[in-house]
């Protein structure tokens, strides 16, 4: 009864936080234009607070591994994170806009706490035999806030107001502090002795995502993945305006691909151990691919059929992915590598975004063309972190109940 408590707080904290997160950064946008009327100061905002938690991320991951009651930290960081977009809505059109922005930096910093700090807390709440399908589930929470959190983030902004958008958001997110304290303890097994500095942990989590080649595959997949996903979300306004006739439209066309991928991860949870979590990342890469190609041609039934490829791509590979970490990831450093993970797609998206925009301009085909490529690449980039060979103290866990 207890794990089954632990397991309802955790999914019901995991759903409300992340549509509260994916409602900010739209709800940011709109109050910062309406504020300022300057597109640029509105996407300041929204890059503020996105680029600080690459940062953040592996810092707040290594802390969380220190604590004997993690979810009591995550659940400062969410109050933060709260207090942080009050602020910000707060210093609009009041304090300089540098200020603003800065505070959105800081804000940001606690960013990987409703993504990478929050998943690595599962396996606590999970036992060892649901843990496949409730890694599957918790992937399905990130399709659902980014179909549900922009379309609130738009429909309060219309009905009441960009402010009180951004209040919304963060009553979300404030909201789930209580079910974060709730999160079990860390276990005997993965406390340590005696912790040596922050800055040592840092580079231990570090050097095991490098040197555990799985992990890195994995890892490196990913990250070029959502570089190539950054591409294809910087070219939705030039879809949407060619294409389907107002450039707003262009992203409802990730709605398409958060459909496909909720559907796709719904199939995937009904047979967890049906195909190795690291050939579905690296499938999910090729999907991806050919979905992207296909975009460039900007006709409108195609386009919809490639946002939907994607999202079959997508999401699954985005479960895939945290299986790996799970089995992988030292249970003493298992949230600095979730959130250290996070940081470096997060990097990747915005490095992809501003790759693709000037070339968009010049060339929209080219740039999808182009995110094609790179996302045709990432399992092709894996394969330069060699496989070490499969002994018995190091068959991945699946196998090993076998």
């Amino acid at each position: 009864m207890t794990k089954r408590y632990a397991m309802a707080c955790y999914f019901a904290g995991a759903v409300v936080a992340r549509v509260g997160d994916e409602m900010s950064g739209p709800a940011l946008m709109l109050a910062g234009y309406a504020v300022a009327g300057s597109a640029a100061q509105a996407s300041a905002l929204l890059a503020g607070i996105t680029a600080a938690a690459a940062a953040g991320g592996p810092v707040l991951g290594a802390v969380l591994d220190r604590q004997r009651r993690p979810g009591r930290l995550l659940a400062a960081a969410l109050t933060l994170y709260a207090a942080g977009l009050v602020s910000i809505l707060a210093g609009l059109g009041r304090l300089p806009f540098t200020v603003t922005v800065a505070i959105a930096v800081l804000t940001g910093l606690l960013g990987p706490a409703l993504s990478g700090g929050w998943t690595g807390q599962l396996p606590r709440v999970a036992t060892t035999d649901r843990l496949p399908r409730a890694n599957a589930f918790d992937a399905m929470t990130f399709g659902l806030a980014s179909l549900t959190g922009p379309v609130l983030a738009g429909g309060l902004a219309e009905a009441l107001g960009a402010s009180m958008a951004v209040v919304a958001s963060t009553a979300l997110i404030g909201s789930v502090a209580p079910a974060a304290w709730a999160l079990p303890a860390r276990r005997q097994r993965e406390r340590q002795a005696q912790r040596g500095p922050l800055i040592g942990d840092l580079a231990a989590g570090m050097r095991v995502i490098v040197r555990n080649p799985r992990l890195a595959r994995a890892t490196l997949t990913s990250v070029v993945c959502c570089a190539a996903q950054g591409m294809l979300t910087a070219c939705l306004p030039l879809l949407g305006e060619r294409a389907l006739g107002a450039a707003g439209r262009g992203a409802l066309l990730l709605s398409c691909a958060a459909v496909s991928a909720l559907a796709a991860n719904a199939v995937l949870a009904r047979f967890p151990r049906s195909v190795a979590p690291d050939s579905i990342i690296r499938a999910g890469a090729l999907i991806q691919a050919g979905a992207f190609a296909l975009a460039a041609t900007a006709r409108p039934a195609v386009l919809v059929l490639s946002l939907l490829l994607a999202g079959i791509g997508d999401g699954p590979q985005l479960t895939a992915l945290f299986a790996v970490r799970h089995r992988e990831a030292p249970g003493a450093l298992r949230g600095q590598i979730f959130t250290t993970g996070a940081s470096l797609k997060i990097t990747a998206f915005a490095s992809g975004a501003a790759l693709a925009g000037p070339l968009a301009s010049w060339s929209l085909p080219g740039a999808l063309v182009t995110a094609a490529g790179v996302a045709a690449c990432a399992p092709l980039a894996s394969l330069a972190v060699p496989e070490p060979p499969i002994t018995p103290d190091r068959q991945p866990a699946h196998r090993q109940r076998r």
